[in-house]
Formats: C-alpha cells, sequence, structure tokens
C-alpha cells in the first residue's frame, strides 16, 4: 500500500454500528465527522450475523454500514469477520474447536477459537472472504482488507497432528533426517513411523506449564508450524480477496512482540503492516518505542498503519487507569515518529456490554462530544488535516541496526537452562533503550536482512545461527561494519542442535574468542565488568548479571575482565579486528551506564550523532522523504523542558520557526521540517 497517495494520514478506528440499533448511527456519523476522522475498520466481528447458518448469508445490513461510510466521506477498513466462528458451526462440526496445551477439548465462546488445522474452518473463512469481495470489490467506499483480527493461540488437537506430520514430511523429508535433528537418541525417543510423532504440549513432551520441553527440536518445530498454520489460513483469506479486488491492500493486525507468530514471515504476504498497540501503565517508553521500530522493520523500514489504541483506558489490565490529559496525543505522535501512516483507535464507539464495555472510545457511554477524551481527539484530528500528506512515505535514516528473531526467541524460551531469567526480549530492549537514551535513532531487522547500509550492527543473544547468517555478518564486518553480540550467543544450529567446537560456533573467527563454561547467576546477584582502560567514557567498574560466560582470547582484545568470582580477570568485553571492520562480544548482561556509554563511544567513533532536541524524558526521531527530513520531538514529561534544536527549522503543527534552545510544553510535541 503506497500511502504516500492518500491525501492525509489516515484517522478513525474500529466501528461496529451492527451491535447499535440504526438510529443511532445518523448521530455516530455527525460524531466521527466531527472527530476529523476518515476511516473506519467494519466487520470485524460479523461473521454470526452474515452467515445465520451454513447456507445462508445475509449482507443487508453491511450494505447500509458500508453506503453509510462513502455517503459519509469515510473510508472502509472492511474486514472479513473471521476472528470468531458462529455458534452453529461449532455444533454441527466440533472438530473445528482447539484443543488447549492441557489437552482439552474446549467448548464455542471467546475468539480465535477455530483449530487452524481444520478444513471446515478453512473452507468456510475463504468462502466468506471471496464473498464478500465479490459483493464489494467496486464499492466507493473500499480503501483496505483487514484479514480476521489479531491472530494468536494454538492448537493441539488431531488435526493439527496429522497436518504436523506432514509439515514435518515436507520439512525432513526421511525420519532419520528428523531423528538426527531432533537428537531424539536421547531418552530412547527415536521414531521408526510419523504416527509415532505428537505434538509436545502437557501430556507429551513440554514441563514448566510449556516454557521448557524435554525436545527442544520437536517443540521449535511446531513452534514454526503453528505460526505458517495461522500464516496459511490468512493467506487463504488474501488470495480469496485478491482474486476480486487485486488492487485493494490486504492487512491484518499484529500484536507488536507477540511470542507465538514469526512476523517477518508473516510481513512478507502483507501489503502494508499494520499493529496494535496497547502498553500499560508501567511499560517503559522505549519499549513502546522499539516495538514500533520493529513493525516498520517487518518490511525493510517501510511506513505501517496504527491499527489499534485506545484514546482513553483499557479494560483488560489488573489497573486500567486512564491516560492523561496529552497522552493520547503524545502516543499517537510517537507511533507516526516512528514510521505510522495512519492513527486508528478502539473503538469509535463504546460497547454497551459484554467484556469490552469498559474498553475506552472517542464516543463514550454518554453519547455526545462533550467529553475530555472526544476533544482531544477532535484536536489531533484537526492537527492531521492540517498536516496533510507531508510525510506520508517518509522512512527512517537509521544507521544502527538491531538484529530480532522469532525463532531465536522460541530456542532460548524453550531452552531447560542456563537459566529462567534470560528473556529475550527484554536483552534486545536494553540495547535499544541505550541508544534511546543517547538520541540515536535504530531500526529492528531480521537475521536475514541486509545488513550493508549500516555502520553499527546489534545482536542480542543470538542463540541460534541460521545457515548463511555467520557468513554474511562475516561479510558485513570484512567490509568495515561494526558487530557486536552477547553471551549466550552462536551455541546452536536452526534446529538447536549445539554448534561444536567451542562456543559462539561458528561466531567464533569473526569474534576471535571461544567459551567454555557459562555462569548462571541468581536473581539479585551480580559480578563485575572491570574496564582494563578507558573506552570513551567507560572507566572503573560496572555490574552484570543472569548469565556470564567464561571466555578466552584468542585474536580478540580484551577491553574489560570480570571483577570477582572464580574466574575473576578473565574477559567480558572483546574486540576482534576483522577485515575493515571489528566485532564485539559482550559476555554478560551489564548495568544500563556501561551499555550508554559502550555504545555512544562507538557511535561517536562512527560519527553517528545524537538527534538534536535529545534531553531526559524527550524522545526524539527523524522520518525523511524526497530529500526533506522530519524531526519529531517528544516530550515524555509532565512538565516544560528546553531543547536544543540546533540549526532548527520550521514546526510543521504551529508553523513558528524554531532553532537552538526551545521550550517544549509537558507532553507536548514539535515536528519540524529541518533545516537543511
Amino acid at each position: 500500500m503506497d500511502t504516500s497517495k492518500l491525501p492525509k494520514m489516515l484517522y478513525g478506528g474500529d466501528y461496529n454500528p451492527e451491535q447499535w440499533d440504526e438510529s443511532v448511527w445518523p448521530e455516530d456519523m455527525r460524531l466521527i465527522r466531527l472527530a476529523g476522522m476518515d476511516i473506519a475498520t467494519v466487520n470485524v466481528f460479523s461473521w454470526a450475523l452474515l452467515q445465520p447458518e451454513e447456507n445462508t448469508y445475509n449482507f443487508e445490513t453491511l450494505d447500509r454500514i458500508m453506503d453509510m461510510l462513502q455517503a459519509n466521506g469515510i473510508h472502509a477498513c472492511l474486514a472479513t469477520g473471521t476472528g470468531a466462528h458462529p455458534a452453529w458451526m461449532a455444533r454441527r462440526y466440533p472438530e473445528i474447536l482447539r484443543v488447549d496445551f492441557e489437552g482439552r477439548k474446549r467448548k464455542f465462546g471467546g475468539r480465535h477459537n477455530s483449530c487452524p488445522s481444520s478444513e471446515v474452518y478453512r473452507t468456510h473463512s475463504v468462502r466468506l472472504a471471496s464473498k464478500l469481495a465479490e459483493r464489494y470489490k467496486d464499492h466507493p467506499a473500499l480503501l483496505l482488507w483487514h484479514v480476521s483480527n489479531e491472530y494468536g493461540g494454538d492448537c493441539y488437537c488431531d488435526n493439527c497432528a496429522a497436518r504436523f506430520r506432514l509439515w514435518l514430511q515436507r520439512k525432513y523429508g526421511t525420519l532419520d533426517k528428523l531423528n538426527e535433528q531432533w537428537n531424539t537418541r536421547f531418552w530412547g525417543h527415536t521414531f521408526y513411523d510419523w504416527e509415532e510423532i505428537v505434538p509436545p504440549n502437557a501430556l507429551s513432551e513440554s514441563w514448566d506449564g510449556g516454557d521448557r520441553t524435554n525436545f527442544q527440536g520437536i517443540s521449535l518445530d511446531y513452534a514454526r508450524f503453528n505460526s505458517d498454520g495461522m500464516l496459511e489460513c490468512y493467506k487463504l483469506e488474501y488470495d480469496a480477496l485478491k482474486a476480486h479486488t487485486p488492487d485493494v491492500p490486504v492487512t491484518t493486525n499484529l500484536m507488536g512482540t507477540y511470542k507465538p507468530l514469526d512476523y517477518f514471515k508473516w510481513a512478507q504476504h502483507m501489503d502494508i503492516v499494520s499493529w496494535d498497540n496497547y502498553p500499560s501503565a508501567d511499560t517503559p517508553v522505549s519499549y513502546t518505542a522499539m516495538t514500533h521500530d520493529l513493525m516498520r522493520g517487518l518490511k525493510d523500514g517501510a511506513p505501517f498503519l496504527l491499527m489499534e489504541q485506545t484514546p482513553s483506558q483499557q479494560n483488560w489490565q489488573a489497573y486500567n487507569t486512564l491516560k492523561r490529559p496529552g497522552v493520547m496525543r503524545l502516543w499517537s505522535y510517537q507511533a507516526v515518529a516512528h514510521g505510522a501512516d495512519s492513527v486508528m483507535f478502539f473503538q469509535l464507539r463504546r460497547s454497551v456490554g459484554a467484556c469490552e464495555k469498559y474498553h475506552g472510545a472517542l464516543i463514550e457511554h454518554v453519547g455526545h462530544e462533550h467529553t475530555r477524551v472526544f476533544r482531544e481527539c477532535a484536536q489531533l484530528g484537526a492537527e492531521l488535516s492540517k498536516l496533510g500528506d507531508a510525510f506520508l512515505g517518509a522512512r527512517s535514516d537509521s544507521k544502527v541496526a538491531i538484529m530480532y528473531d522469532w525463532e531465536n526467541r522460541w530456542a532460548i524460551e524453550y531452552s531447560s537452562g542456563p537459566t529462567v531469567a534470560l528473556k529475550y526480549v527484554d536483552e534486545v530492549h536494553k540495547y535499544y533503550d541505550a541508544l534511546y537514551q543517547l538520541g540515536i535513532s535504530v531500526d529492528m531487522v531480521s537475521f536475514e536482512s541486509d545488513l550493508s547500509g549500516y555502520d553499527i550492527v546489534i545482536a542480542p543473544v543470538m542463540y541460534m545461527v541460521k545457515p548463511g547468517v555467520a557468513k554474511r555478518i562475516e561479510a558485513y564486518t570484512q567490509n568495515g561494519g561494526t558487530f557486536i553480540t552477547t553471551f549466550f550467543s552462536g551455541i546452536v544450529n536452526e534446529n538447536d542442535i549445539v554448534t561444536l567446537g567451542g562456543y559462539p560456533g561458528e561466531l567464533r573467527g569473526l569474534l576471535g574468542i571461544w567459551a567454555e563454561e557459562i555462569d548462571a547467576l541468581f536473581p539479585g546477584h551480580t559480578n563485575r565488568i572491570v574496564m582494563n582502560e578507558s573506552f570513551g567514557p567507560l572507566q572503573g567498574e560496572y555490574d552484570c548479571s543472569i548469565l556470564c560466560d567464561l571466555i578466552h582470547a584468542e585474536t580478540a582484545d580484551v577491553l574489560a575482565v570480570y571483577g570477582q568470582d572464580f574466574y575473576q580477570g578473565m574477559p567480558v568485553l572483546t574486540r576482534n579486528r576483522f577485515g575493515s571492520g571489528e566485532a564485539y562480544y559482550v559476555a554478560s548482561s551489564p548495568e544500563a551506564s556501561f551499555l550508554q556509554g559502550f555504545l555512544g563511544e562507538l557511535c561517536a567513533q562512527r560519527g553517528i550523532a545524537p538527534l538534536p532536541g535529545v534531553a531526559q524524558g524527550v524522545e526524539v526521531t527523524r522520518r525523511v522523504k524526497d530529500g526533506r527530513s522530519y524531526l519529531f520531538v517528544l516530550n515524555h514529561n509532565a512538565e516544560a523542558v528546553s531543547v536544543d534544536l540546533k540549526h532548527g527549522g520550521t514546526d510543521l503543527l504551529t508553523g513558528a520557526s524554531l532553532a537552538g534552545v526551545s521550550e517544549i510544553a509537558g507532553r507536548g510535541v514539535l515536528i519540524v521540517e529541518e533545516v537543511r
């Protein structure tokens, strides 16, 4: 989807008029337009309404909704409605229902309760998508297709077991190859017939609530199979839509760092990435920023859509606090600053009943525009109209990348050792947060991404090294790049089989080290990083925790050593010259001040300067388009802050010329078209 061709940034959200008497609809239209909105996501959970029985379809209500949107100048993000199957389908075809991790077959209820391997579900969902596309292919309101909704969960039923065996046969070809890659001679688990393989759930190979497993190989493959199976369901609907509307973009709403689905693989089949942003009140602002950047990275830096956020409060957390005045606007612009070409909400009118009746909305239960939330939304709508298409389609110009991989996360967190304290996303965020605090922009990239455009590439906890990845990183470093990786890296291949010959396996030559042991520290326990000499601002000692690799330098320089325990004096930070570049190894998880000093020095060495306007609690990003650059300065403090904008430019929100030291209000936003 080329968002740069839109007249302005899309603004709107989820709208469920079918849940209300039609007498309410005209007032909804008045209020939605009053708020400056121009897109509505409709039909998300309407399967039961559209198909009341197996051979009956009824589109009369949806026809009126689509016509109403068109008459009021509102685009339709039209969903296929397949996120929750009708009750009659569960009663007539019980095989459609999922079996949970504990082996229990579910009843009708909830959502995403359809087995992705069920031929009944696949047939009926594709048929519905096809009928929708055929009916609305020429409707002038149709702008975007939205397949299902927030795909997720898993299933362990007999349908999935059978399809899993076929998936394995395609991957491995023979049982001998599968037994080798799963190391099934351990515990005498050798398979002699494909039918002997069962899903790894609580009844078979998994333990500790599913977080850890006896055989990582089968659990990894089932995670891949589960992600691929749901992707197949999405692709079937995608193809049905494209058969009738080849030029209408298709998406589905993702959920950030959601663990079960490999979004890099999914993004290959999405015309534009969209995602739902629901941070809790205590989510670090930098974590949300990282997730936006990850969503941008799914399609190599292309802009994405913010499909959902709440305008005020959520409803499913333990404590659903209100967004304080200004926060909704601030967080909306944070998404835009990191690559969003839309601002959209769930929901436009607050539900009258069921579990989302206390989830915030543009139109609250009082039913009019005289609310704080509506006023804030209308203000944002006016600003987005004023901004027009200024930076639609604009991209990042980052020179630093962080590598991220879902399969690597699965492998780390399914492992039965060395510690349950190691959480992949948290370690990635530590490095991201250090750069965020420094005002250095970051791209989140996959293990398969082209690295040549980056001066610095960081791969925290690269436990799994997939085929060809080590060679590509070597080539990147050989050609002058700076590569950084950390403890517990280079340990296994793509099937969780250890690479022999000393850790970090295939990365050993690049890093110039080998590791013989890995020490797991108890919660609250630390070791020390002792600098051998100053490295930029780094000097003296710093805490480190979680894991400590006991490494030996081969060709690498030792920049810091451990300060205590029996491995006191062994290397903890090394640098290896490799071709025209250099590769660093951080053998433990350091405190934040160390990472800021370390990464800040590397950026300084490569001439990567912080963005102007950086201050405590102030986030700064840049988007570029057609030779123009747009600086986003976001004050996450409740109080006003002075920031140095250097050469400055024009604030697109006010028209004011800014340069040098300027004040930004508490929770305020500056969008500056920079002077070049």
